[in-house]
């Protein structure tokens, strides 16, 4: 099964590739500014067409040699460039179904670890102008760099991955749909508020400067909340803490809430297990951080807790289109689709649409929610509290996920 699946994805590697070489040759794309670093997925392409970029790490140079031959062994995996690869897939079917519905625009993909157009490069020339919307998966320092561009080009630039603000302040134009931090924190206070606000909430940390912000954070929600305010009470723990340390905050005869104040995995699973061994004696609700996903809680050492986690991206199993998409890709490359690949299948669909409906106009429209496929975007400007003014746009949507022994067992 494994080899199938190395096979097939390296075949998809082959393919991407030619395209990309085939690009400079069947469109009327500028050929020296986007050379063999774009794909076009239009080739009749007309001026009046509304043009969609989309930047993700490929890794193609680094992948293939100058004869498009893999440089690695064939049993294994680029090393770095799988994300960024899933992101494209899930991309490349979206668009797919967009050729078979009838709509006329012209799709360029960027590898933003091109070696001979590197990032830098191609934020600084021609090849990004001419664009009517920008679809990023890239890191935080692209992100950065992306948003500074749309704003100065008044080019509305969607970060579909990297959930932080990017320290970006007046700019309509930034989109962030993989809600921030501070938005996680600030569904979690008012689900506690709304289902656990009599319960014995104790929020166990770390000391550390991230730990830090995450206290500050929900202070400054407990500040602005209209509804009573939580009793959270925080409890720094050291570094080779043990059950002890916790049974100590918690009480036996009644369900104990635990608000993991850290983002440090290594953390939030020894948090996690210690909880599971005391689960006899003590019940336990945990909440934890967004980055909690990493985590397999189907492993006996999390027996006996349940673990709340919040994500801006949820696939019901009931969603047809899901389970359609899921079987296709199964089918082709042996293996589930991966949330990144329904990341890049709906923010391709759902935003190429608005565009071809709205046009120029799109920036004002990101909210329309007319062709939401498996996420509820809720896509909100973000207001500065001292100047009043729009920083930016962000996705306030929340799925609360129940897990018990690993499973879902409800979202909220």
């Amino acid at each position: 099964m494994m080899k199938k699946l190395q096979r097939a994805w390296l075949t998809f590697c082959t393919l991407l590739l030619a395209t990309v070489v085939m690009a400079q040759t069947d469109t009327t794309v500028v050929r020296d500014s986007v050379a063999a670093d774009s794909v076009t997925i239009v080739a009749d392409s007309m001026p009046e067409r509304m043009k969609i970029a989309i930047l993700t790490s490929l890794y193609l140079d680094s992948a293939f040699d100058a004869a498009g031959n893999y440089q690695y062994d064939d049993k294994q995996f680029h090393p770095f460039g799988k994300a960024g690869l899933e992101f494209w897939e899930g991309a490349q079917l979206a668009i797919d179904s967009l050729k078979k519905e009838g709509l006329k625009l012209d799709i360029h993909v960027f590898d933003t670890r091109s070696t001979r157009i590197p990032f830098d490069s191609l934020i600084a020339g021609n090849h990004l102008r001419s664009m009517n919307l920008i679809i990023g998966h890239v890191n935080l320092n692209e992100a950065a760099q992306l948003a500074r561009f749309a704003a100065v080009l008044n080019i509305p630039f969607i970060n579909t991955n990297v959930p932080n603000d990017a320290e970006v302040t007046n700019n309509p134009n930034y989109v962030v749909l993989n809600s921030t931090l501070f938005t996680h924190c600030n569904g979690i206070y008012k689900f506690l508020q709304r289902n656990f606000a009599l319960s014995n909430i104790v929020v166990f940390r770390k000391k550390g400067a991230a730990e830090d912000r995450l206290r500050q954070y929900f202070t400054e929600i407990e500040k602005n909340t209209n509804s009573v305010a939580l009793k959270l009470k925080y409890v720094t723990l050291p570094d080779n803490f043990n059950t002890a340390h916790l049974t100590a905050h918690l009480d036996s005869n009644s369900t104990n809430v635990v608000l993991a104040g850290s983002l440090d995995l290594k953390f939030a699973q020894s948090l996690c297990q210690q909880l599971s061994s005391l689960s006899r004696n003590y019940t336990t609700t945990i909440f934890g951080m967004p980055n909690w996903d990493d985590i397999d809680f189907t492993k006996s050492l999390y027996r006996g807790i349940e673990v709340y986690i919040t994500t801006p991206f949820y696939i019901d199993p009931a969603n047809k289109l899901a389970g359609a998409l899921n079987n296709f890709y199964r089918k082709e490359f042996f293996v589930p689709a991966s949330p990144t690949v329904y990341l890049g299948y709906e923010t391709i669909y759902h935003f190429a649409h608005l565009l071809d409906i709205h046009k120029e106009n799109i920036g004002s429209s990101l909210g329309d929610k007319k062709y939401i496929l498996f996420t509820d975007f809720d896509i909100q400007p973000v207001i500065n509290r001292q100047s009043q003014t729009l920083d930016y746009f962000e996705n306030k949507k929340l799925y609360m996920v129940k897990k018990v022994d690993g499973v879902v067992k409800a979202v909220y």
